[in-house]
């Protein structure tokens, strides 16, 4: 199971967004620059974070994008979800009825349990979680 750069760079932005919560809105220009992803590609992720109701934009001068609610309230989970769409190892766990093998299938029982356990755990982590992690990371290791 891989996670696509689409949902690697969403999770980097949905964190820069949340560690900078408190200064206000985010420009779609300096969350590129900060995590080193094109403006292009930037693009393309923010309007499916809008969708599923991650972030909102604020319009102005010192506008941008910002959560749409509390860090404590957004999993892991729901920024995947919103990028990927579910997560599976196989296509069988997704949609058992692709395989007629399904209850009579060893792997298939391991497979599921491989997604469950991924699933709890994006489940677990929520975006403060991320940004408390961040926090400490900031604190041991300084930029030079």
């Amino acid at each position: 199971m891989r996670l696509s750069t689409k949902a690697r760079y969403g999770a980097r932005a949905m964190l820069d967004i949340a560690v900078n919560y408190k200064k206000g809105p985010v420009s779609l220009r300096i969350l590129a620059s900060r995590q080193d992803i094109s403006v292009k590609y930037m693009e393309q992720l923010i309007p499916l974070l809008k969708v599923a109701g991650l972030i909102r934009s604020v319009r102005g001068a010192g506008g941008g994008y910002t959560l749409s609610r509390d860090a404590h309230q957004i999993k892991l989970r729901d920024i995947i979800d919103a990028l990927e769409g579910s997560i599976f190892p196989v296509d069988c766990v997704d949609n058992p009825e692709t395989c007629d093998r399904v209850e009579r299938c060893v792997t298939f029982g391991i497979w599921k349990e491989i997604q469950d356990t991924v699933n709890n755990m994006l489940d677990s982590l929520t975006l403060a979680d991320m940004v408390e992690r961040q926090f400490e990371i900031d604190r041991t290791k300084p930029l030079p």
